[in-house]
């Protein structure tokens, strides 16, 4: 686990064990051996966490909860039960305790917190450009939500930096498909890609790259102004890159010219339209 998360959780645990100050209706233990039972199950739990043994922690924090309800604990063990599952790369349930967490416990002072972790059920399963985009996608709003929400929380800060690890993935699938279409010779579905990158990754390690392709294929279909275009915005950002070297080789190179099919409302105004 990281640091970061290990603050995160040492912060939360020390929330958690204080006293809630609400007004919240909650259930009352009237006898000394309710208040013993309730307390002993609550840390029980989270000795077991402590011991890296979330499994049982998780059943221990939801039998607190279920307890007691409508207690002072209620709200805590629910979130931990969550965090607990979470331990366990168990991001469904994780998830799903999480999200009843939020519905049940709405004016809880973790609430962020939740918020953060469904985020981060998302961000784990992210593997590489070129599986399921639906978890970068899930993930990247679940953190935009929190950066809108809790702008001055440390999860707001952690949400920036794995929003901006998301963008790159999602820029490299998009130069993923390019390469594809390039190199079947599917000009206008690989020039999409490419000025995609440009429209929504323009920061992305794969901008450079995206300019480069736009000026080879735009030669290569006779497009050349379009192409110079490209070259000049290259050079003017990146004189030093290697694909700028590259695309200055690409007017010395003899491409052939395939034939093209026009679209409805002509291929270089549809270009355009978008510069």
């Amino acid at each position: 686990m990281k640091i970061l998360y290990k603050l995160i959780f040492i912060i939360i645990i020390l929330n958690l064990q204080s006293c809630s100050k609400g007004k919240e209706k909650v259930t009352k233990i009237t006898t000394p051996s309710q208040e013993l039972e309730l307390t002993k199950t609550y840390k029980e739990a989270l000795e077991a966490l402590n011991t890296n043994d979330p499994y049982y922690a998780a059943k221990k924090f939801l039998e607190s909860e279920l307890t007691y309800p409508q207690s002072l604990w209620a709200g805590k063990s629910a979130l931990m039960a969550s965090y607990s599952y979470y331990l366990q790369e168990n991001f469904v349930d994780a998830r799903f305790h999480l999200e009843r967490y939020l519905r049940t416990y709405p004016n809880d002072k973790n609430k962020a917190y939740a918020h953060y972790l469904i985020a981060m059920t998302h961000y784990e399963t992210i593997v590489d450009e070129k599986t399921d985009l639906k978890p970068l996608i899930n993930a990247k709003s679940k953190f935009n939500e929190i950066i809108k929400n809790y702008p001055n929380t440390e999860f707001a800060i952690d949400a920036k930096y794995k929003i901006n690890y998301i963008n790159e993935v999602l820029a490299a699938k998009e130069m993923y498909l390019g390469r594809y279409y390039l190199k079947k010779q599917k000009w206008i579905p690989a020039i999409n890609r490419f000025k995609n990158i440009l429209r929504e990754y323009e920061t992305s390690i794969y901008t450079q790259e995206a300019l480069h392709r736009l000026v080879e294929i735009n030669y290569r279909i006779g497009l050349i102004d379009e192409s110079k275009k490209y070259a000049i915005l290259l050079g003017y950002n990146y004189a030093s890159s290697k694909w700028y070297k590259e695309t200055y080789l690409i007017y010395n190179k003899d491409y052939a010219k395939p034939a093209i099919k026009k679209e409805k409302n002509g291929i270089i105004k549809k270009f355009k339209d978008l510069f």
